[in-house]
């Protein structure tokens, strides 16, 4: 049937005013979010969802960059080739014209970006190493950035070093979490969908609590113990979730726990979405057997410079194009392109423009595929990506707790002074902490801190101390080492 004049009028004021009504919503702090989402429930729960979650949470610039995803997985390598060498190009005249780091760079080096052509031309600049970053933080700022919209976002410290960095969260969020959406649809997701976190998230009180908003359930890392574990499998039996969201080593501590009770799987768990950690083939083939789901990996980094996940058909890393730039270099910096041969993931951001990253050095490894996924996309592939390890720690009681992404999500301007970390354990329920302060901080200052803080995440089953130090040692591959474990451990 023809629609008249006045049923599309009806239409337009329709959207109109639901869009008035998401703006005002998504405009409200979270925690009104959260209470006008329990007072709804009775009332609209049929659209309930549909109002709440990442969509209201993030608001239009999230909508924006999902519903551009959902489109532009499907198109053309040539016009994903054109997309990618224009957001290329604009970012390297945003960093010339606005950051002072980059233009001093550009000239020592004759770079121009208005003769980029190709990917490949990026190789006349030299890489960006966290010193780099940290040295010259305050010249990568853009100047065309009010500098009270910044945020400091600190890097975990699973590699030894901390790092701190600028960027404008009112838009480095929402566009994150469209990708991460948008990837985690591949193997299922929805809108509304209930999930289990189980990464780094720090309780105020007692190891659990509910964001209603996201419809999720959050298991604190720190509090997987012999004791809490049984109640862990108890509320995620309640909740009833399709999807459990974890580091790698927090969902191996879980389904150790439950291979030896003799847990049954969750029978709604569609699958498990791990990050922050190299998922090894032994790990993806005891959490499949014991949760008797699929286990879905992504890549990524809290520098947002590169991020990459699996899709329906394949373990293959799919890289976003729109996300960056991602290139691996041998060790003389030189690139990589023989299939299988590993060489260190160099990354180039286009999310954050208010302090880019470009040819960043992730300290991690990577290996090419040249293969097409069945599943259609065309995408960069990564075949594999290692470096990215954890590894434990003994508690008092003798529970194992993974001393990794959960321990150490810390993302204030504090941590990010500390130069270098390292935590050494030759008894259960005891823990030394070596660190290396930066500048403009002090030994006694940064040893407080670190207690403090530490203490927070594993003070009821460690005793902690700090011992601050000029250096510490790297690995005879020029790494840094964030755990020295001198206790035998079987897992």
């Amino acid at each position: 049937m023809e629609r008249t004049r006045e049923d599309m009028r009806l239409e337009s004021s329709r959207r109109l005013l639901l869009n008035f009504v998401r703006n005002a919503f998504y405009s409200l702090p979270l925690e009104f979010q959260h209470v006008l989402n329990r007072a709804s429930a009775p009332y609209v729960s049929p659209f309930r969802y549909g109002l709440s979650g990442y969509p209201v949470r993030y608001g239009p610039i999230f909508r924006q960059q999902y519903l551009s995803l959902e489109r532009s997985q499907w198109e053309d390598p040539e016009l994903i080739q054109a997309d990618y060498l224009k957001r290329l190009r604009g970012l390297l005249q945003h960093a010339n014209s606005h950051v002072p780091f980059y233009r001093r760079m550009f000239q020592e080096h004759g770079f121009s970006p208005a003769d980029v052509e190709s990917v490949t031309d990026l190789r006349a600049l030299p890489c960006l190493t966290r010193d780099l970053v940290r040295d010259n933080s305050d010249q990568m700022i853009a100047d065309n950035v009010e500098r009270s919209r910044l945020t400091v976002i600190t890097t975990g410290g699973t590699s030894g070093t901390p790092l701190g960095f600028y960027a404008d969260e009112t838009t480095f969020n929402p566009t994150e979490w469209a990708f991460l959406v948008s990837m985690w649809r591949r193997v299922g997701y929805r809108f509304g969908d209930k999930s289990v976190v189980l990464r780094g998230n720090v309780p105020q009180t007692g190891s659990h609590w509910h964001d209603d908003a996201a419809r999720q359930l959050i298991l604190s890392s720190f509090h997987m113990t012999a004791e809490t574990l049984q109640s862990y499998v108890d509320l995620i039996k309640k909740f009833s979730p399709k999807f459990i969201l974890a580091y790698p080593s927090s969902a191996m501590v879980l389904a150790r726990y439950m291979k030896e009770n003799n847990v049954d799987p969750f029978p709604t768990v569609k699958a498990l979405l791990l990050a922050s950690e190299t998922v090894y083939d032994f790990q993806r083939d005891s959490l499949e057997e014991v949760f008797q789901c699929r286990v879905f990996s992504w890549y990524g980094h809290t520098e947002r410079a590169v991020l990459g996940g699996e899709c329906e058909h394949s373990h293959y890393y799919h890289l976003f194009p729109e996300y960056g730039i991602t290139e691996i270099v041998d060790k003389s910096g030189q690139p990589v392109e023989h299939e299988n041969e590993n060489g260190e993931i160099v990354a180039t951001g286009f999310l954050n423009r208010a302090m880019p990253f470009i040819r960043y050095r992730t300290g991690d490894v990577g290996a090419y595929s040249s293969e097409k996924c069945v599943c259609g996309r065309n995408y960069p592939l990564l075949k594999r990506v290692e470096g990215r390890t954890y590894e434990y720690i003994v508690a008092t009681d003798g529970s194992l707790i993974p001393l990794g992404p959960a321990i150490f999500a810390i993302h204030d301007a504090k941590f990010a002074t500390i130069k270098q970390i390292q935590f050494i354990q030759e008894k259960p329920g005891e823990l030394l902490i070596h660190a290396v302060r930066g500048r403009d901080t002090s030994d006694e200052e940064i040893a407080r801190y670190l207690l403090t803080t530490f203490d927070r995440k594993l003070g009821a089953l460690f005793k902690l101390s700090v011992s601050m130090v000029d250096e510490v040692p790297r690995t005879s591959r020029g790494k840094h080492r964030y755990l020295i474990q001198k206790i035998p451990i079987g897992i």
